[in-house]
């Protein structure tokens, strides 16, 4: 028999690892995302020269993507405001 204490554990690490799953994945077709990480050259030159509430959500990006998100949900009509 397996003791309870480590059942549950089993059971919460396989929930948090289907959830990170489901949750950490994002479609590559969705809007303003950009999958680059890190960019060279003509590409860096032009995201740097946009402004940061413009330019797309990129990933590890969290200061730009946070700032980004933050300015579009404060600029959404108050109807459409979800929580």
């Amino acid at each position: 028999m397996i003791p309870p204490r480590r059942v549950i554990l089993t059971r919460v690490t396989l929930a948090a690892t289907v959830v990170a799953g489901f949750v950490g994945t994002v479609p590559v077709a969705a809007k303003d995302f950009d999958p680059r990480v890190i960019t060279f050259g003509e590409a860096r030159e032009q995201i740097k020269s946009t402004p940061m509430t413009e330019r797309p959500n990129r990933p590890l990006h969290v200061y730009g993507n946070t700032v980004r998100r933050r300015t579009d949900r404060a600029n959404r009509p108050t109807a459409q405001r979800t929580r």
